[in-house]
């Protein structure tokens, strides 16, 4: 009855060309359908969670496999900033989170929980990673969960598909912005 959206990482990290795993023209699809989304949104006044990834240094965290994420996401860095086609200081809850999921060891449940969301719409990058991630957390506390395909991306066209197959086949509703 009550919709929130949960953004996973639209940060400069993802979105801007200059960093080693910024620009994929699919996240940057993602964001420019994602931004349409959350004006509407914030218009209707959906609750609006936005995440970033970051970390005091590589000693706090996990076993990133990814030798960028290693490199470019301690806090501070312009890497970790949100995209400012996404954000809105004034309206959105800022989380930075430091595991896969936007819900893991966060605060985003409870303020869904006191806006008295139901429905979780899941928009952001990386589809194969911190999506997937959030998606699964999501339809796990209780969320009906929904993930606009063309407001989520990813480096590669095949992971993206096939992940979104996947998640759509047992957690969540794939749709489009």
């Amino acid at each position: 009855t009550k919709p929130g959206i949960a953004v996973v990482d639209f940060q400069k990290a993802f979105t801007d060309p200059k960093f080693d795993i910024g620009g994929s023209p699919m996240i940057e699809r993602a964001v420019q359908n994602s931004a349409r989304l959350l004006e509407v949104a914030r218009r209707c006044q959906v609750p609006v969670a936005n995440c970033y990834t970051a970390y005091t240094s590589t000693q706090d965290m996990p076993y990133w496999k990814i030798k960028a994420v290693q490199e470019e996401l301690i806090h501070g860095t312009e890497a970790t900033e949100f995209d400012p086609r996404i954000y809105d200081p004034n309206y959105d809850v800022r989380i930075c989170k430091t595991g896969a999921s936007i819900f893991f060891q966060t605060s985003i449940v409870p303020f869904m929980n006191r806006q008295q969301v139901d429905t979780m719409i899941v928009v952001g990058c990386v589809t194969s990673g911190c999506v997937r991630a959030s998606v699964i957390d999501s339809f796990q506390y209780g969320y009906r969960t929904i993930v606009p395909e063309d407001a989520v991306g990813d480096q590669d066209d095949r992971p993206h598909e096939d992940n979104l197959r996947d998640v759509g086949r047992r957690y969540a509703d794939i749709t489009n912005t």
